[in-house]
């Protein structure tokens, strides 16, 4: 599994890799967890491009219900069903699955051949929505009260990534496999600019993943991510290699206060 991650530009290590192949073998999800820019969403991208699965993505917000995540109606076809009926044109079924909007839960069950769903920032869910992932995690069913039971021919290999906003139930966490991404080591990370950015001189990579490193030993409101490191080098590399960090933290940093402290504070004096 490490050596086909890696196939699709994401280096993962062992632990990481042993649980994205025990997820797709013992056919449970797998919960991701970890600072945001770690590359929780990067493993199913690359799962997907990997096994050659489908990626289906449900991507989570305050306020998701079933209407965003599962089904709901095309009332607008139903209505000119009815006024077409009206005027003389056979009846039509309006709650069949001619009418159905399938969405992403739905159509990871219904999809025809393997698939990856990706159940992103669950955290952002409310309790509600918890607590209806429970059953579908649990028989990967879902039942339309209009149309039955639907239930998947095979399994999806589900990923769920979570940000600890805020702490996830008990009860979801019992129904998945778990692991914690942690930010790479600057040596990791330079690998991973290198395998991202296929050609980057060693010290443009060097030197942006040491002032990353630097800046996450701060308490800073949003410490960079491996994709904001990723970009610097890219930032430098229009620069030709030339460009002053200091002048460029805007790419690694999106937090007014934080460039302040960081350049208040001569955090990068030297880097």
């Amino acid at each position: 599994m490490t050596r086909a991650l890696a196939g699709e530009g994401y280096l993962a290590d062992q632990a990481l890799a042993t649980s994205a192949y025990l997820a797709a073998t013992l056919e449970q999800p797998l919960l991701l967890e970890g600072e945001a820019g770690v590359g929780k969403t990067e493993v199913a991208r690359a799962l997907a491009q990997a096994t050659g699965a489908a990626l289906i993505r449900l991507q989570c917000h305050e306020g998701i219900d079933i209407h965003h995540a599962v089904y709901d109606w095309d009332y607008q076809r139903q209505l000119l069903a009815i006024r077409a009926a009206e005027a003389g044109a056979p009846a039509r079924e309006l709650y069949g699955p001619e009418f159905l909007l399938r969405r992403p839960l739905l159509e990871a069950l219904e999809h025809d051949g393997p698939a990856v769903l990706l159940i992103d920032e669950i955290d952002r869910a409310d309790d509600e929505f918890e607590a209806f992932l429970l059953e579908f995690l649990s028989d990967f069913q879902i039942t339309i009260p209009e149309l039955g039971t639907v239930a998947g021919s095979h399994r999806p290999l589900v990923i769920l990534t979570s940000n600890r906003t805020r702490e996830l139930h008990d009860a979801l966490k019992r129904r998945c496999l778990y692991h914690w991404i942690d930010y790479p080591t600057p040596e990791r990370e330079v690998e991973i600019v290198r395998t991202r950015l296929p050609g980057v001189p060693e010290e443009i990579a060097a030197r942006v993943c040491n002032a990353v490193a630097l800046l996450r030993e701060r308490e800073l409101y949003k410490l960079p991510g491996v994709g904001e490191t990723i970009t610097w080098a890219r930032a430098l590399l229009a620069l030709e290699g030339d460009g002053d960090l200091e002048a460029t933290l805007g790419v690694a940093l999106k937090v007014r206060e934080d460039i302040d402290r960081v350049r208040r504070e001569r955090v990068l004096e030297g880097a």
